[in-house]
């Protein structure tokens, strides 16, 4: 059974730093992509960074790109998602997801992900 779960959410200022963990357990993800996705007060979930486990690839978000970076550490099965200049409009709940999906370009497709977090609190404040 596979589960995966985040940790290091928080309260922080604007500007500051935060980094998320994701360790995932129940399987071998080798081929799978990691992504990272959220959820803001009164929106969709969105798209915020993805890395292929197999040779650490990565995508970003354009809401994100240059201010978060995404990592996995395979000796530990963990993802990571470091998050530099926070902003309020970041504030969100934060979802670990592995997906093996049929393309590298659809790794930013939310329906291409199989397995969830429960996922953690961000809250960015100004």
């Amino acid at each position: 059974q596979v589960q995966l779960l985040e940790s290091g959410g928080g309260l922080v200022q604007a500007g500051d730093s935060l980094r998320l963990s994701c360790a995932a357990s129940g399987r071998t993800f080798s081929g799978y992509a990691m992504g990272w996705f959220r959820r803001a007060p009164g929106k969709e979930r969105e798209f915020v960074a993805t890395i292929r486990w197999n040779d650490g690839s990565t995508y970003y978000g354009d809401s994100v790109k240059g201010r978060f970076t995404i990592s996995r550490d395979m000796a530990k099965n963990s993802v990571y998602l470091q998050m530099n200049s926070l902003k309020p409009e970041d504030t969100a709940v934060y979802y670990c997801a592995a997906a093996k999906p049929g393309g590298w370009y659809r790794a930013s497709i939310q329906s291409e992900y199989d397995y969830w977090g429960q996922g953690a609190q961000v809250t960015v404040s100004s």
